[in-house]
């Protein structure tokens, strides 16, 4: 039997177990034990850190496997990278993690690919320097994801805190502070293979909006006309190609502007969470985009084509009380419509600092 190792057990991650257990893959799934559903789903689950690198891949030297993977977490595709080279399995290269991964390492190279970019700055604390940017600012650590210690900063006597809270988050203690980009926001959703990209959707994004821009929704297909998608996929494929992405998902953060110009946001090199990948391409779409990413990891080309009729489909998070009580109200009116209710944690209700903390979600099809 095939073996695939797959990195994190969380809720979005048990949807790729799930996938590749139906491909016949015997998993194996690394994570910290906290009772997570991808520990009960996996075949073998061994309970290591993500961020133990050296014993996970001793351990995964004596399972031998034939693909090592994970979606939706920029932490763990870290691992993945490192665990790959140390079996001599596909993956993006520890150059194209690092420009994936860092917000800072990520706007130089966009620099020097000759994409447009806010003026920005890496800080550990408030410096005389900045104060030449304009307002607003948006300040966020450098190498966090899920809308950690993100704040648009309208004031400059707001820029102390919002600077310290990003560096606490931070795991280098940096934090990146730029020049806020007006717009609405999207995604690109895309598969890579020996360096050619494809993009199998583009999603709209909804979130809290200031100060912190925690997402509240997201929905496909997206509204662009053909003539802003002809702009967009130019600017991200040239992105994609500045950090030096070659095998597997990806997920560009970008905004419109006023003046009808995307500008990026930032770029992972793996699948974008909040089941965007994971559910939302799969039924807006027809694409199976697990399935392809789980080819890609074992040196395989993508299989670019629709498996269903495309659909509508929506995901909505929860953050208060009165959100559930909505979902319920929905869920009794359109049973129909609904796709997927997550496991709801209240003891965040109406407290919300960050996508981590949100109370659970449910997705709509139409």
């Amino acid at each position: 039997m095939k073996k695939i190792v797959i990195i994190g057990a969380n809720d979005f991650q048990n949807q790729l177990i799930v996938k590749a257990k139906e491909m016949g893959f015997e998993t194996h799934v690394f994570a910290w034990a906290d009772g997570s559903v991808g520990e009960h789903t996996a075949d073998y689950f061994y309970p290591i850190s993500i961020m133990e690198v050296d014993k996970i891949l001793e351990k995964c030297k004596e399972i031998q496997p034939d693909a090592v993977t994970t979606i939706a977490s920029d932490l763990a595709n870290i691992t993945v990278s490192k665990v790959a080279k140390g079996l001599n399995l596909p993956a993006n290269s520890l150059e194209c993690i690092t420009l994936s991964t860092n917000k800072y390492a990520m706007r130089e190279a966009f620099i020097k690919a000759g994409i447009a970019t806010p003026k920005f700055y890496k800080v550990d604390r408030t410096e005389a320097y900045l104060f030449s940017l304009g307002l607003p600012l948006i300040v966020k650590p450098t190498d966090r994801s899920g809308s950690r210690a993100i704040t648009k900063v309208l004031d400059f006597d707001e820029l102390n805190i919002a600077i310290k809270e990003a560096v606490a988050q931070s795991f280098e203690k940096q934090a990146i502070v730029e020049e806020f980009i007006e717009g609405d926001e999207y995604s690109y959703e895309a598969i890579s293979y020996h360096g050619k990209h494809t993009c199998l959707a583009i999603t709209k994004k909804y979130t809290t909006g200031s100060p912190h821009f925690i997402e509240t929704g997201h929905k496909q297909p997206c509204d662009l006309s053909p003539k802003m998608l002809e702009q967009v996929h130019y600017v991200m494929s040239r992105a994609l190609d500045a950090l030096k992405i070659t095998d597997g998902a990806s997920h560009g953060e970008f905004k419109i502007t006023p003046e009808k110009k995307v500008r990026i946001i930032e770029i992972g090199s793996r699948m974008g969470g909040d089941c965007i990948g994971s559910d939302l391409v799969p039924l807006s779409t027809g694409y199976d985009f697990m399935e392809m990413v789980i080819d890609v990891a074992c040196g395989k080309a993508p299989r670019i084509e629709p498996k269903h009729a495309p659909k509508s489909a929506e995901i909505r998070f929860l953050f208060t009380m009165e959100d559930v009580e909505k979902m319920r109200t929905f869920e009794k009116e359109h049973p129909e419509s609904i796709y997927r209710i997550s496991e709801l944690d209240l003891s965040h209700a109406g407290h919300v600092m960050d996508s981590s903390t949100r109370i659970g979600y449910y997705i709509i099809v139409n």
